[in-house]
């Protein structure tokens, strides 16, 4: 069973919190037709609830190959096609490199990074074989520039930034976008029950990382970033004529990129010269 052409097929991974949810929601309510996924589909029951004509609801843990694949055929089964995927299922990790539990660690780049990879690359030979879509990652403020206690997260979403930035280059000329989601606080759950922490505690790291974590979970549910706002700017993004690479959410967000920003120019034009005498000189080329 297809749609109508006109409206564009989304399909969300990890609908049952915080952007995901929320993004849903928002299509759901423009009539698009979207394909709403969680873990536990009973988490996202009454999400699409009075939308049976729009949504489809499945089950989906983005680290498993055979769910990705059943979901992408079951999806195109019951629409046609996805014009736009968004990989926004993800989980967050609280410590200090040292402190740090590495298997805790590689089973969350499993989900940020390599499930979203795997979710890509499902759905990009349908949007190369109809020369349109667009791929919508989330990433982070946190991708941009990193910060104590989240050394690890922080280096999951660096390589979604890394990933997308190089996608973009490659399917531009087939047609699709890739387009980069950067939230900084949202009152999602990020903060709370979805990001784990480490077990090891080293008093060395309290005023650093110990500090960063206490006011991350100190204003869980007090950030300033409303979800639903931003499930609207999304979309906007999405559908502007001439879309953005990158779409910073928050005013925190575009405060710490653009300091980072200022802080590495000052610093590149400082050891310019330095830099460039790295090279062999001109006459011995």
């Amino acid at each position: 069973m297809t749609t109508d052409m006109g409206k564009p097929v989304w399909f969300i991974t990890g609908c049952s919190t915080g952007f995901g949810r929320e993004l849903a929601l928002h299509t759901l309510r423009l009539g698009y037709p979207t394909v709403v996924t969680a873990r536990h589909p009973a988490q996202v029951a009454e999400l699409v609830a009075g939308h049976a004509d729009l949504a489809l609801v499945l089950p989906l843990d983005v680290t498993v190959p055979a769910q990705i694949a059943a979901a992408v055929a079951a999806a195109q089964a019951r629409f046609g096609r996805i014009d736009v995927l968004v990989n926004n299922a993800g989980v967050g990790y609280f410590g200090s490199l040292e402190e740090s539990d590495l298997d805790a660690v590689r089973a969350m780049f499993e989900i940020n990074v390599w499930g979203l990879a795997a979710m890509t690359r499902a759905v990009l030979p349908g949007m190369r074989q109809r020369r349109g879509g667009t791929v919508v990652n989330l990433s982070s403020v946190g991708g941009l520039a990193a910060f104590p206690a989240l050394s690890f997260y922080n280096a999951s979403k660096f390589a979604v930034e890394a990933l997308s930035e190089a996608l973009a280059q490659e399917v531009a000329p087939l047609g699709i976008k890739v387009l980069l989601v950067e939230p900084g606080p949202f009152r999602t759950d990020w903060a709370g029950r979805s990001a784990a922490q480490a077990q090891r505690s080293i008093p060395d790291y309290d005023a650093t990382a110990g500090a960063r974590m206490a006011m991350i979970r100190g204003y869980s549910g007090q950030q300033p970033g409303d979800p639903r706002r931003a499930a609207a700017a999304i979309v906007q993004a999405v559908e502007a004529q001439d879309p953005p690479q990158r779409l910073l959410l928050g005013r925190m967000a575009l405060d710490a990129v653009t300091a980072k920003l200022a802080a590495m120019t000052r610093e590149f034009d400082q050891w310019a010269a330095v830099s460039v005498a790295a090279d062999y000189p001109p006459d011995e080329l």
